[in-house]
């Protein structure tokens, strides 16, 4: 049954009747906070999805949107999280939990926002900005634009790094099936040590490569794919010695489907390790983690990171810096390609105000621009890429057009912000679905603290 408040909230406990008024006072920042959740249109999308009037009641709704702000806000784990709010008067007032309430387990809140899903944040996130937009805070007249990558939590991927990880995955399923049914996986033997040894040997030839040694390492990596292979192969004989178990037991079922997705990727990463042994190393849709399948190498042209392994985002900024769309997007597509879907996701919230777009010139097409002016936007700010012509040129020396790119230029030191101190550098969820429960939840944190900022 979802419930929205805490009864305790409205009527205060004889604690905190005795206690002095001090420690319960919250500060500029939390007060303002409150003050905006406090609008009923922020429990409306739960209210739409998840109403239900039988089972046992959830954690009320307002406190698992504040403790949610304070987790995004503050940069910490769930744990920690818990253990700091139930430590907290002041928080603990700020999350409508009385001194009597107990403070929900951290496993209830993974739970929770993996229930709750990307589409409720994206409607919070949504409900905030249309509720600026009534008071007239923002009024959405200018948006820019610009896109970043959000890197998943994994390790630095090679070929040979995956092959030992995914003998190692295989080989743990297949341990914990035969625990659960004895008579499977007679056949199968286990290649962890031999993998590891092998993994090893080739880290130590990679670390004082020369340029002599490329045999070594081509036979080295040979090897382990063979080691995978005879691995893949007798995890396919477990599968089938496990088909007649499947539907008897729902901790088998699940075992066995991982160990599905793992042969499946698997196989992947051997196709792809002969492929670069043979030589080609441009293989689209390279897989670069077991654990994150969606998760793609996206060059950004950065001096100091050359590749990063996630996700794009795309970021529409409007004014007094509030985010008003934003969006996860799926492998690493140009940004020209981008600049309709920016704007349209904009004006979804705010109609027909827009009257300037400002981007870099990642963004730039003779057909974004003819687009935006056939869609009434009157200054168009990106530059153009190449050489110009001179009519081009004195276009872009016009004030408003080098006003608006100073404008522009502001959403680099956002992305920045975002990443040091909303969590938005790297994506602790793993999945597509995970990086936009995360990506939203961290925007969502950021407007509501610039919302208070500004209001």
């Amino acid at each position: 049954m979802l419930r929205l408040d805490n009864e305790n909230q409205k009527q205060p406990s004889l604690w905190e009747s005795v206690l002095p008024p001090e420690l319960f006072k919250l500060n500029e920042e939390l007060t303002g906070v409150d003050q905006l959740l406090d609008d009923e249109r922020f429990l409306a999308p739960f209210q739409k999805k998840f109403d239900m009037k039988i089972g046992r009641p959830t954690t009320a709704v307002t406190t698992y949107l504040r403790m949610m702000y304070l987790k995004y806000r503050y940069q910490m784990g769930y744990e920690v999280l818990v253990k700091e709010v139930s430590d907290s008067f002041a928080w603990r007032r700020f999350c409508h939990l009385s001194l009597e309430d107990k403070v929900p387990e951290s496993s209830t809140l993974i739970k929770l926002t993996h229930k709750y899903g990307e589409v409720t944040v994206k409607a919070l996130n949504d409900a905030l900005v249309l509720k600026l937009k009534e008071s007239k805070v923002v009024r959405g007249k200018k948006l820019r634009i610009d896109t970043t990558v959000v890197e998943s939590d994994i390790h630095y991927p090679t070929d040979t790094g995956l092959l030992n990880d995914g003998i190692k995955v295989v080989t743990h399923a297949v341990a914990r099936l035969e625990k659960l049914v004895p008579k499977i996986g007679k056949g199968f033997v286990n290649h962890t040590r031999k993998a590891k040894k092998l993994y090893l040997r080739l880290m130590k030839v990679m670390k004082g490569r020369t340029g002599k040694d490329t045999e070594a390492v081509k036979r080295t990596q040979q090897e382990l794919a063979k080691i995978s292979e005879s691995v893949i192969g007798s995890g396919k004989a477990v599968q089938k010695e496990l088909r007649p178990y499947r539907r008897k037991a729902p901790l088998i079922n699940s075992l066995a489907g991982r160990l599905d997705k793992w042969i499946e990727a698997v196989e992947q990463i051997i196709g792809q390790t002969k492929e670069v042994i043979k030589g080609n190393r441009h293989l689209p849709g390279r897989l670069v983690s077991l654990f994150d399948t969606g998760a793609r190498p996206v060059r950004k042209g950065k001096s100091h990171k050359d590749t990063e392994f996630g996700r794009k985002i795309l970021i529409g900024e409007t004014d007094h810096g509030i985010i008003s769309t934003y969006e996860v997007l799926e492998g690493n597509p140009s940004d020209v390609t981008l600049l309709q879907k920016g704007v349209k996701g904009h004006r979804r919230l705010f109609r027909k105000r827009l009257k300037a777009v400002a981007g870099d010139r990642g963004f730039y097409s003779r057909h974004n621009e003819e687009w935006l002016q056939n869609n009434r936007v009157k200054q168009i700010s990106i530059p153009a890429r190449g050489k110009i012509s001179r009519e081009r040129r004195q276009y872009q020396r016009q004030p408003w057009f080098r006003r608006l790119q100073r404008f522009r230029a502001g959403i680099e030191a956002k992305i920045s912000l975002l990443k040091r101190k909303y969590g938005l550098s790297r994506s602790l969820m793993r999945g597509d679905e995970g990086t936009k429960i995360w990506v939203g939840q961290g925007i969502l944190s950021y407007n509501l603290w610039q919302a208070v900022r500004i209001g």
